[in-house]
Formats: structure tokens, sequence, C-alpha cells
């Protein structure tokens, strides 16, 4: 039985840092170098650099380096949701585990175990659903000006 992600990065900065980076890169047809889209976020580079580089590593983005390096979009922006930007920074960490080791060994903790257990699939799913409703393309439409900021 395939073991389902968890879909609650440990870090929703992370997660909001990324959707917008990548609507950034939406109005971008070439390579945007990581200082711009800071620039546009308002960010640090170089925090963006590790969060990008995830995306690249799951072929949301591709980038190339050196002085006219950068980023831009593997795919269209109305082919990408924000639940496949969020599955790409999951790695198998566990939001679950803290509330899971809440529980003890005894009769009772392990039913609780189970319940809890439950309970966050099922969050995990509605996370995704919705989140599969959005592509950058409606986060570009609504957010960003005509001349990209």
């Amino acid at each position: 039985m395939k073991k389902e992600k968890n879909t609650c990065p440990s870090n929703f900065r992370t997660f909001g840092l990324a959707l917008q980076a990548v609507t950034v890169l939406s109005k971008y047809p070439n390579l945007c170098p990581s200082g711009e889209i800071a620039q546009h976020l308002k960010s640090e580079a170089t925090l963006l650099r590790r969060i990008l580089a995830r995306l690249v590593q799951e072929n949301i983005l591709e980038t190339r380096e050196g002085r006219d390096g950068g980023y831009r979009l593997k795919q269209a922006p109305e082919t990408i949701t924000c639940a496949q930007v969020l599955q790409a920074l999951l790695q198998d960490e566990s939001l679950h585990g803290e509330m899971l080791a809440s529980t003890g060994d005894h009769p009772f903790g392990q039913r609780m175990n189970g319940m809890f257990a439950e309970m966050m699939t099922e969050i995990d799913r509605s996370i995704l659903g919705v989140l599969e409703q959005y592509t950058i393309a409606d986060l570009a439409e609504k957010t960003l000006l005509p001349e990209g900021d």
C-alpha cells in the first residue's frame, strides 16, 4: 500500500513564497534571476533559491546557472495547480508526527492514534482538493498588474 504524503508543509510561509514566485515567473517567457524574483516578493534571494530548487527537482521549474541564468516555468501556468506546488515542496516530513506521538502504547492511545491518523488523512485530501481548483494562471490573473508587478 502506497503511503500518502502529508500535504501540510511544515512551513506555510515556504508554500506562500513558492506560490508567489511561480506566479511572478508565469509572466516571464525567458529566464528570470532569483534576485529579480526576490525583489518582486520583497524577500531574500537565498531563501527563494532553496525553495525554487525543490520546484526544479519536481519539474515545475527549469533553471540555468551562471551570469545569464535564472528560472522559468517548465509548463504553461494554466496547467500548474497550487496542489502541485504544495506536493513539490513536501518531503517525507510529517506534521502529524507530533500529534500521533502524543498518544501512548496503551490500548486507548493506540485507538486514538488510529483516529488521529484517519482525521489527518481526511484533512490532507481536503486541502489538496481545494488547491487543485486553482492554477498559477488564476493567481497571476487576479494578482499581477499588467506590467508584471
